[in-house]
């Protein structure tokens, strides 16, 4: 009778146990969300991603001779001497372009007692224009149709200031980061234009599915029509901080990686400088403060409906950052960052905007406060438990139309009303994106040529990667990482170049650092001030 008895307590706990199992198959998946990011399976060693995204930087604009920097008017060094064995570098100097340039102005050394500079025109149009399709010649020309400069008339550096670059004894820390870890010297714009179309590559591989909710959409959506593809600065729809007469745009066709991560029930959250307010303006190192600290434009996952928060709204405890909680619907302000990593929280992925000030923005923005930012932003990281699994990746969203001299393969043509790249409406005959035969056109690119780094004790050392990368790569790497699966629908995703090659991840590689390895460096310099590295 004993025996029975047990027999029936099994069976009926083994039941139990299918029915809890059956219950949670058919449940969510957001009901899966690990606690700890750590928890979660990954395909590398990452288990932290933090996506520093900049403003209006190109290539040649920060490292035009690196590694060769000049001291400063004021005899100032703050970069004294590359490393032995430092990669060559697709720069204005080893192109041979400082001199008899053929744009007829020769680029020029532009200062650290001067960092703050006039915005570039990047529209969309104008920045195709002056590539001339490939001569990379026409910097110091007219806009098209007009008589204007290309370039603004810079107060200090004059009227084609749109030639000039900083080297290493302004840009400091990250000169010191490329001589520590990896950067490519081959990465893109996913197409052509401002910082709207930058985010939403970065986030979706695609411009196309934009619907303009409210205002005009001209100069916003190809062709000024309701529905298409974005090429300018759009507000995100339904945003509190949105302008009041300004286009808002919301992204309706391809999901953005948010609703990847959501659906994986990882931890992610968008942090965004300013975000606790539609109108606070923070003066920097420099002086600057003619923006303020959030900019409704560059708010990441704010265009997409499924991730919208639309007052701002923060969780309701520090214990939710990056969990889905109904509330702030992981769009938070930049402070919840710190509050993540410094309680253990830090989530799977993470997207970080700086404040405006210290975003790097020509005309409210500069070197000197941007770099006040990262590396207060990397030290923390690196000081902090979770280093020895993350990396941080820093790009910026377009190249302000600062001076490169490479253009990149074209590897999405279109021939929409504002296309220039070989003529009036010409960057070539574009092609379906589907079997159905869509074609999604104003997505000429690749564009720019634009920095990118890679800092993790996995990062290969002093390493210049030359392989070709965009916005997508980025998105590649973390759907890669925690198979997430591809957007779609003629996402760039699907042909972005790896970012792999930027790491080592062979334990018995000594191209790699140590797990525990840190590059502490000040903030104000640039300089080394600590860590596991030689001194510069």
């Amino acid at each position: 009778m004993r025996t029975k008895c047990v027999f029936s307590k099994y069976i009926y706990t083994f039941t139990a146990l299918l029915a809890l199992l059956a219950f949670a198959l058919a449940a969510p998946r957001t009901l899966w969300a690990h606690d700890d990011a750590d928890d979660a399976p990954t395909k590398t060693p990452i288990k932290h991603v933090v996506v520093i995204f900049q403003e209006n930087v190109s290539f040649d604009h920060y490292f035009a001779t690196y590694p060769h920097a000049k001291p400063n008017a004021d005899g100032s060094v703050f970069f004294k001497k590359a490393k032995d064995g430092t990669p060559r570098v697709n720069n204005l100097e080893s192109a041979g372009l400082l001199t008899s340039n053929p744009n007829g102005v020769n680029p020029f050394r532009m200062d650290r007692a001067f960092p703050n500079t006039c915005d570039q025109d990047h529209v969309y149009g104008d920045e195709q224009f002056v590539f001339h399709g490939g001569l990379m010649d026409g910097f110091a020309g007219t806009k098209p149709g007009s008589t204007a400069l290309y370039s603004c008339n810079d107060p200090h550096y004059g009227k084609f200031s749109v030639m000039g670059y900083f080297d290493g004894n302004t840009v400091t820390a990250l000169w010191n980061y490329a001589q520590n870890f990896a950067m490519s010297d081959n990465h893109y714009g996913t197409t052509f234009g401002p910082s709207t179309p930058g985010l939403l590559n970065l986030l979706s591989g695609t411009t196309y599915g934009g619907t303009i909710k409210l205002n005009s959409p001209a100069g916003f959506i190809s062709g000024g029509t309701t529905f298409g593809t974005v090429i300018g600065d759009a507000d995100p729809y339904g945003d509190k901080c949105s302008g009041a007469t300004r286009g808002q745009v919301q992204m309706t066709v391809n999901p953005s990686v948010g609703d990847l991560l959501n659906t994986a029930g990882l931890t992610w959250g968008s942090f965004m400088g300013g975000f606790n307010s539609c109108t606070a303006i923070t003066t920097g190192l420099t002086g600057l403060a003619s923006s303020t600290d959030y900019i409704p434009h560059h708010a990441f996952t704010q265009y997409w409906a499924s991730t919208l928060n639309p007052n701002h709204t923060p969780p309701a405890s520090t214990s939710m950052i990056g969990k889905s909680d109904g509330v702030s619907n992981h769009e938070y302000d930049l402070s919840l960052f710190f509050t993540a990593l410094n309680e253990h929280r830090l989530p799977a992925v993470s997207i970080l905007k700086a404040p405006a000030y210290e975003d790097g923005h020509a005309g409210y923005s500069d070197p000197i406060d941007e770099q006040f930012f990262l590396v207060n932003t990397i030290n923390a990281l690196m000081k902090s438990d979770e280093w020895k699994e993350t990396a941080v990746i820093i790009t910026w969203d377009d190249s302000d139309g600062w001076y490169d001299h490479v253009m990149g393969p074209i590897i999405n043509q279109s021939n929409a009303p504002e296309d220039q790249l070989l003529g009036p409406k010409n960057c070539g005959t574009p092609k379906p994106v589907d079997s159905k035969g869509d074609i999604q056109n104003a997505r000429c690119g690749y564009g720019p040529r634009i920095p990118l780094m890679v800092i993790s004790p996995y990062s290969r050392k002093n390493y210049v990667d030359h392989r070709v990368l965009d916005f997508s790569s980025i998105l590649r790497f973390i759907e890669d990482n925690w198979s997430l699966g591809r957007i779609g629908n003629g996402s760039t995703d699907a042909v972005a170049g790896s970012l792999f090659g930027m790491f080592d991840f062979d334990d018995h590689d000594h191209g790699r650092h140590d797990r525990d390895s840190k590059l502490i460096l000040d903030p104000v310099s640039g300089r080394i001030i600590d860590g596991d590295f030689d001194s510069e």
